[in-house]
């Protein structure tokens, strides 16, 4: 259906009229840069030019007060006095006579983006917008935000489409406090947002920000703030956030609509950050959200103040929302201890509003709650602050490399079936020619004399080359028997240039470990088996009790176990293997293999056996990009596998580093 590109040039058209150093980063150029990059790599062009419109009053007054509205209107007709008077009785922001107008355009651009999404003429976009929007309040400007975009969205969206329940992700480094008090007591409304802290050190400096403040009630348990009490934060503490907070949560919730508060100071290099996290990291934070609400989302730009890293932050999200192929993760080692210290309170916070978190760690006991720095309540120490003048900061330039090139395969999904069966509309049959010597490798080697065993064999081999070539991005497969096939791939994977294949198969089947010893295989295996022990650190058994029948049970493994080792193992290849009788739902299937897609650059490939026919148009639609449908609000998963899931995830800590939740101090124990 396309993705939806909205701006208009109109919203750079004002700026800082008089001297603030603290409103000096907010520039017309964090716009311009950021579309020009868009249009210079071809993105813009792939996209759905959305016209921008104006917010109504009516639109405006769905969030703010009439009194600040009717405040803000008058702006316009101020001298540069007047504006500066205006602007005193507000944090962190300036007005400017055009100011009134752009902000209109900004909210107005947002609601563009949703309605284009919601009447489904496209299934996702991205409103680059000025100003920002998450930090203004009912009846206040704060924080270079006039109005509140987003809220405004949540609120305008549930009015007009009648949607029950909204995901606003918030991944800038601020807090959004103007969208937190906006819906702090409305469980149809869940906010998450993740935000430089530094024990109530940081702007906006508020108590409400930390892990504490959970909601009020009837929203309690609906308002979920991470605080990032350091500076520097990497990929990895932004992965691990979302696999063990936001994201089992956010399927617990099912929204039916995902607003994205896209604010890129959190990237590398920017000076209001200071953190550490690449550019490409937001590809995988994109991916991760496309497959909730059936892939409606729709992200609105925020802040960003390094127009390097915003412009190059900017397109990895468009481009993977148009759904090319992901980058490979890079430098994933797990989150730093500070980043685990805010995780555990978060989680444990969380632990009596969400079935997710019920085992999670209790709050800590040790002196390295988030809450250890207790500052006065006249605010003498943050006077003191700003005396002596902010904490020093490196004077150097920042530097990182460009993200990676992403390239998009020529064929998206190609797929071996047998005759009879027919390739779904988007997909490419795939045979390849038959090489006599091949052709004898196989039957020496599988010991079949079955030409159609041979030829199928002979299809895979060659279907995982042209992959590797990234001629073609993923595949299907109908096959006699998944064993030998998976076998046949792993074996051609060792022997080509694939470094890792991570085999997820799905089902009781026994399924052979081979090359799980040195590594160039992880093997997880998803079953209402006990196994005896574990495997070794590369073949990992997954037993559910009711199998992958329960969705909850499962969907919980996924992303709390399965994502996390995933995105540390860092394949080349993954091999999704649904054995008969697996039990899983086709909704479920489709959610696993589009959450697999972010990881080994889009390269899956899917064996199933021959009597799952009905399963090739479900499995083909999610290979091509196509949102998995909502599995709706999942209830609590069986006690027995939640227990059974902690105790696998912390016999697998020490090797796998993003499988933790808590900071080493404690020693990793949950109940």
């Amino acid at each position: 259906m396309g993705t939806a590109l909205i701006y208009d040039e109109e919203m750079t058209k004002y700026k800082l009229l008089w001297v603030d150093p603290a409103c000096k980063i907010e520039v017309p150029e964090r716009l311009t840069v950021s579309h020009e990059a868009l249009v210079k790599t071809g993105l813009a062009d792939r996209c759905v030019a959305v016209p921008v419109r104006e917010a109504t009053e009516a639109d405006i007054l769905l969030v703010h007060s009439e009194e600040y509205l009717e405040a803000v209107k008058k702006t316009p007709y101020m001298t540069l006095e007047e504006l500066k008077e205006f602007t005193l009785q507000y944090g962190d922001v300036y007005f400017h006579p055009n100011i009134y107008h752009c902000a209109k355009l900004a909210a107005g651009a947002t609601l563009q983006l949703v309605d284009s999404v919601m009447t489904g003429k496209v299934r996702n976009g991205m409103a680059l917008v000025r100003p920002p929007g998450h930090h203004s309040m009912r009846s206040a400007a704060s924080g270079f935000c006039v109005f509140n975009n987003v809220a405004i969205a949540a609120r305008y969206a549930k009015q007009k489409y009648g949607i029950k329940r909204v995901l606003i992700v918030d991944w800038d480094v601020h807090h959004g406090q103007g969208v937190q008090y906006c819906f702090e007591d409305d469980p149809s409304v869940l906010y998450f947002s993740w935000h430089r802290y530094e024990h109530q050190k940081y702007w906006p400096q508020l108590r409400d920000s930390d892990y504490g403040c959970v909601g009020k009630e009837k929203g309690a348990g609906f308002n979920i703030n991470v605080p990032w009490n350091k500076v520097g934060m990497k990929n990895s503490d932004y992965l691990s956030v979302f696999c063990h907070v936001l994201l089992p949560i956010a399927y617990e919730f099912s929204p039916d609509l995902v607003l994205v508060c896209a604010g890129f100071d959190s990237a590398i290099g920017d000076p209001e950050g200071e953190m550490r996290a690449s550019p490409d990291v937001f590809a995988h934070l994109t991916h991760l959200l496309m497959n909730l609400a059936g892939g409606k989302l729709c992200a609105v730009l925020e802040g960003g103040y390094n127009l390097t890293s915003l412009h190059q932050s900017v397109c990895q999200t468009v481009q993977t929302l148009l759904g090319d192929p992901a980058p490979r993760p890079a430098n994933l080692d797990g989150p730093c201890t500070s980043a685990l210290e805010s995780l555990h309170c978060v989680r444990a916070a969380h632990r009596q509003y969400w079935s997710c978190l019920k085992h999670a760690a209790e709050l800590p006991t040790s002196d390295f709650s988030t809450k250890r720095i207790k500052l006065d309540e006249g605010g003498g120490e943050e006077e003191e602050r700003q005396k002596t003048g902010e904490e020093e900061k490196s004077t150097e330039e920042e530097a990182w490399p460009e993200p990676p090139k992403r390239f998009t395969p020529p064929v998206s999904t190609a797929l071996v079936l047998p005759e009879g069966v027919a390739c779904p509309d988007g997909c490419k049959r795939f045979t390849s020619s038959e090489d006599p010597v091949i052709i004898n490798k196989l039957r020496e080697k599988f010991l079949t004399d079955s030409d159609d065993d041979l030829t199928t064999l002979s299809s895979l081999t060659a279907l995982v080359e042209k992959m590797e070539k990234n001629e073609i991005g993923n595949g299907l497969a109908l096959v006699r028997d998944v064993s030998m096939a998976m076998m046949c791939v792993v074996e051609h994977a060792a022997t080509a240039h694939h470094d890792r294949v991570l085999i997820v198969c799905v089902g009781d089947a026994v399924v052979q470990s081979q090359g799980t010893d040195d590594g160039k295989t992880l093997l997880v295996q998803f079953s209402n088996k006990e196994s005896e022990e574990q495997k070794g650190k590369f073949h990992i058994p997954v037993c559910l009790k009711k199998g992958c029948s329960d969705v909850s049970g499962f969907t919980q493994a996924v992303l709390g176990l399965l994502l996390p080792l995933g995105y540390q193992y860092d394949p080349s290849l993954v091999l999704l293997v649904r054995t008969p009788g697996s039990g899983l739902c086709d909704g479920a299937w489709q959610q696993l293999t589009g959450l697999l897609q972010g990881l080994a650059q889009g390269h899956t490939l899917v064996l199933m056996q021959e009597g799952e026919k009905a399963c090739v148009g479900p499995t083909a639609s999610s290979l091509l990009g196509v949102a998995a449908p909502s599995l709706g609000k999942l209830h609590a998963p069986l006690t027995e596998d939640v227990e059974a899931l902690e105790r696998l995830r912390l016999g697998l800590q020490a090797d796998w580093k993003l499988l933790r939740t808590t900071a080493p101090e404690t020693g990793g124990e949950e109940h």
